[in-house]
């Protein structure tokens, strides 16, 4: 004698092949918004870099035109929106402390303008203050430079960040700031 078992369980490995399918895309739909948001980090990481190197450069010219007076040739804030001045050229001619901070400027604000650049500073303002540090002598400085611009998500900034007065400030503005010291080499 055999005996024939009838189910009414027709039809349920579809069911099972479904549900895996509908949890398979959920999964899959969480790995594209990652990365997507990684991708976002890394254009945010980017320009960050960008701007570090950008305050370097500016510090590092500083320091290469120690002259007196230097202070006031650098300090001072620029913009991406500022209009560039007639192009100088100090490459191959005998040019003052004067004219070599004016060339820095401009090289500065055309790195800040250069949209078209993967990772550009979007909305960019930078601020220079350099001041005389009494305790180190007349020949010692601090400098301050930073770089403000507009990022591409909104977020709270902390009340130290937004304290600082470069550029519009918004919810999506970003800033760097770079603390350094120089002892001029000349007096």
């Amino acid at each position: 004698m055999r005996f024939i078992k009838h189910t009414s369980q027709h039809g349920f490995t579809l069911i099972e092949v479904l549900i895996a399918f509908v949890i398979l895309s959920f999964g899959l739909l969480g790995a594209v918004a990652l990365q997507a948001k990684a991708k976002q980090a890394s254009f945010d990481s980017m320009q960050r870099a960008a701007a570090v190197a950008l305050g370097n450069d500016i510090i590092q010219r500083m320091r290469a035109n120690d002259g007196i007076g230097f202070a006031a040739l650098y300090n001072g804030s620029f913009s991406s929106s500022d209009k560039l001045e007639q192009q100088r050229r100090c490459y191959s001619n005998t040019c003052s402390a004067a004219e070599i901070a004016a060339l820095d400027r401009q090289q500065w604000m055309r790195a800040i303008q250069a949209r078209e650049n993967t990772g550009a500073l979007d909305d960019a303002t930078v601020c220079i203050n350099n001041q005389p540090d009494a305790a180190s002598g007349s020949n010692a400085f601090t400098l301050q430079v930073v770089i403000s611009w507009e990022g591409r998500q909104e977020f709270t900034a902390v009340d130290d960040t937004a304290a600082i007065n470069c550029g519009e400030a918004n919810n999506k503005r970003r800033v760097v700031v770079l603390n350094s010291f120089l002892y001029l080499r000349t007096s």
